[in-house]
């Protein structure tokens, strides 16, 4: 007798399969990708919302830093864990205005502050490197030797030309200083249009310690990572049911021979 053999194709019905898709261990994984995703993601849009607060920058008083109209995100502080070189969103009534501003503080309470020697700031005797002044400009505003009272803060905007900051209110009873208390939050980013956490004052180092960032990168990381987990794991199921359908179109088994 000769040998036969016949081959046997997968069978096409008309229903639907029922089964699930992909091997249990995928599926298991899946489920626990989808889980932990929503749980970072959730997570860290919760943590964002109880640190931080967005501003929108209504002048040009902290061009280049930050230009009018710009959104920020700032982390809630208290005045007293302000450091020389943050930017600060503080409110006093005594600048005429109610609204939230926008400036940074060149000196703390205890701090003299004057300018300028040599063009430059100088902060208890020392000149600062201001790097942030547009095209690193000298300063050309005259400030006199000014004492900041313990609790208070001397703040100037980036923009010294127009700024109304610290040097327009030097005959206010305080010398245009600001109370600890006035200050809200602390700017970390600026994050409309997209130009990112804000660069670190190194010119106040040789003072003492600047500001530890916030957790806006770790908070920006887990709701990254939370979306990706969620898309990858659900796509998995979409994904293995193609695989699984294209491979029982093409599927062959050979039955024998006789």
């Amino acid at each position: 007798m000769g040998g036969e053999s016949t081959t046997r194709t997968a069978p096409r019905g008309g229903g639907k399969s029922t089964s699930p898709v992909g091997t249990k261990t995928g599926q298991r994984l899946s489920g626990i990708a989808v889980a932990l995703g929503i749980v970072l993601f959730l997570g860290g849009f919760g943590w964002g919302a109880l640190v931080y607060r967005p501003y929108t920058v209504p002048t040009t008083s902290m061009t280049p830093t930050i230009d009018a109209g710009d959104r920020v995100l700032a982390q809630r502080v208290d005045g007293s864990e302000v450091h020389r070189g943050d930017v600060v969103v503080f409110t006093d009534k005594t600048w005429v205005t109610n609204a939230p501003v926008v400036k940074r503080v060149v000196a703390v309470g205890g701090d003299t502050v004057a300018c300028c020697t040599d063009g430059k700031l100088t902060v208890n005797g020392k000149q600062i490197d201001e790097g942030y002044l547009k095209g690193g400009a000298v300063e050309d505003k005259t400030i006199p030797t000014v004492k900041v009272p313990k609790g208070r803060l001397f703040l100037l905007g980036d923009e010294r030309q127009g700024s109304l900051d610290s040097s327009a209110h030097l005959t206010d009873a305080a010398q245009g200083t600001v109370a600890e208390s006035a200050v809200t939050a602390r700017v970390d980013a600026v994050v409309w249009p997209m130009k990112g956490m804000l660069a670190r004052p190194t010119g106040f180092g040789t003072l003492g310690a600047l500001s530890t960032p916030g957790p806006l990168r770790v908070i920006v990381t887990l709701i990254v990572v939370g979306a990706v987990l969620v898309l990858g794991g659900g796509a998995y199921g979409p994904i293995a049911k193609r695989l699984g359908g294209r491979r029982s179109r093409t599927r062959t088994e050979p039955v024998g021979a006789r």
